[in-house]
């Protein structure tokens, strides 16, 4: 019944994140049950269940990347709710819980409708062709649909409860934007990780390299490579997602370096102060673009295998629940941010100044997003041949 009262205030903002996390866990579903219904299609002793099972770990990881994201960003962006449910009672657990709550039952939506259209299909209403997917003429064990559908809402609400901290709740508690330095140790490993994983790559690309007897094939069409490629891309592209913060940081310490003017000084400040919010999100969505990107030109090349529909279509959820997380987290910032806002237009600064930094701001967030993402792109590229 409180959701339900919850729901008759949501906003289009609140309607569209709760509707977004529906689908996204109504895909997964779809990827669960299908694998369900291909386990059961199988002949005995197949061993491809395992596969299947493993290839709908992306999608749920990214569907709990995207309910932690928007449930930390609930609270900025309703501090009324947050008022209202304080004076009724509600402490920082009990709010914790409540966010939890409400990302579970969005899970759970779409994770119902999923399964009621698998039975439906099931009722020999698919065709030949969905047959085999669905488990077509096989019994269906009543344990295993339950379970495949209840880890969804599992996932998100434990996720979105890990993701709020407890204390962000509680109106006039949240976390001021403040300029986080990023320490040395970090950067060293950081820079350590992009240099030695790209000289690995270049080291097992040399034209002397020997033939690698034990090549690892690679999942979805992607050919082969070898072990030293594989493993240099993954360091490199695990320094790149480390050094995004601290890319960021500095270049907002640049922008206002010297004798800056109003614009630069508003936009360094503002780029070195979300930098550590910033890193994760824009880290992800940098190297899920790279990863997409690079699969996609190796599917589309001649001579090809191509993929299927299922790695293409789980592509495409990663990649909008990467995307959607990085939107989560930029209108928590932008909601953070608002009481600054109003004291410099108080202060008498024009709103046009204010967004021209923010463009300058964001432009240079993209540029160094656009480096690091492009760098993971070219040497994914290499490793794959």
């Amino acid at each position: 019944m409180f959701y339900l009262r919850l729901a008759r205030g949501y906003r289009v903002l609140d309607l569209g994140r709760w509707l977004l996390t529906a689908a996204a866990a109504a895909v997964v579903a779809g990827f669960l049950l299908r694998a369900l219904g291909r386990a059961l299609s199988d002949p005995p002793g197949a061993h491809t269940a395992a596969e299947r099972l493993l290839w709908c770990l992306p999608p749920l990881i990214a569907v709990g990347w995207f309910a932690a994201f928007a449930a930390r960003a609930l609270p900025a962006q309703r501090p009324e709710r947050m008022t209202g449910l304080t004076a009724a009672g509600a402490g920082p657990s009990r709010l914790r819980l409540l966010i939890a709550g409400e990302i579970a039952l969005a899970c759970a939506l779409g994770a119902v409708v999923t399964l009621l259209l698998f039975l439906v299909l099931r009722n020999y209403l698919a065709g030949p062709s969905l047959a085999p997917e669905l488990g077509m003429g096989v019994p269906l064990p009543p344990a295993a649909p339950i379970a495949l559908v209840t880890l969804l809402p599992l996932v998100g609400g434990v996720a979105a409860a890990c993701a709020v901290p407890a204390v962000q709740g509680l109106p006039g508690r949240q976390d001021p934007l403040r300029a986080h330095r990023f320490g040395w140790p970090r950067i060293t490993a950081a820079v350590l990780l992009t240099v030695g994983g790209t000289f690995a790559e270049l080291y097992g690309l040399r034209p002397a390299a020997a033939y690698d007897p034990k090549p690892i094939g690679l999942p979805a069409g992607l050919g082969h490579t070898s072990a030293l490629l594989l493993g240099g891309w993954a360091a490199a592209a695990l320094g790149a997602a480390l050094l995004l913060g601290p890319l960021l940081a500095g270049a907002g310490r640049l922008l206002a370096l010297g004798r800056p003017s109003v614009r630069r000084l508003l936009a360094g400040r503002g780029l070195t102060s979300t930098a550590r919010r910033l890193s994760a999100p824009l880290a992800v969505l940098a190297f899920t673009l790279a990863v997409v990107l690079t699969s996609v030109r190796h599917w589309v090349a001649p001579g090809a295998d191509g993929a299927g529909p299922v790695p293409a279509a789980e592509a495409l959820l990663v990649t909008g629940c990467a995307v959607a997380a990085a939107v989560a987290r930029l209108t928590e910032i932008r909601a953070a941010r608002r009481p600054v806002v109003d004291t410099l237009l108080r202060l008498g600064g024009s709103p046009r100044l204010l967004a021209s930094a923010a463009v300058l701001r964001w432009a240079v967030a993209g540029l160094l997003l656009v480096a690091t993402g492009g760098l993971t792109a070219v040497l994914g590229a290499a490793a794959l041949g």
